[in-house]
């Protein structure tokens, strides 16, 4: 928003000076979705690698699922806030357990056990994070 004064020669106002406004906070909220729309993706492509190690077939992506990063950002305050730490979270715990199974294979060691339980904390971890996804009739923010 601007703050305006006329300007002495012209029916309209003239900008004074600028005003804060939310647009800072809407970049910073955009570059964050963005951030944790990459990482979303990766979690998924790397619980793709651990399905594979547990012998688990590749599960279908639903669009609740594709679409959760998207759904988060246009849903805004809490929710957002909350999914986008607990993204942070899911690949702070996926990154050294998907290091210590490929550590495991290749010394060919067994990585059934290690990666189905890995697979099933991905699954809950994930739903929870879907939980946050706000039922119909919440109106998301446009």
């Amino acid at each position: 928003m601007v703050a305006h004064v006329k300007s002495p020669d012209s029916k309209r106002p003239a900008p004074a000076y600028p005003t804060r406004r939310s647009g800072g906070a809407d970049r910073e909220q955009a570059k964050s979705a963005n951030a944790m729309s990459i990482k979303w993706t990766a979690l998924h492509e790397a619980a793709a690698a651990v399905s594979n190690l547990a012998e688990i077939p590749p599960e279908f992506r639903t669009p609740d699922i594709r679409n959760f990063p998207i759904i988060m950002r246009d849903t805004g305050g809490w929710r957002f806030a909350m999914a986008r730490d607990g993204v942070d979270d899911l690949a702070a715990m996926m990154e050294p357990a998907i290091a210590a199974l490929l550590a495991i294979e290749a010394q060919g060691g067994p990585t059934l056990p290690a990666a189905r339980a890995l697979w099933q904390e991905f699954q809950s971890a994930r739903g929870a994070l879907l939980d946050l996804v706000p039922p119909l009739g919440i109106e998301r923010r446009r």
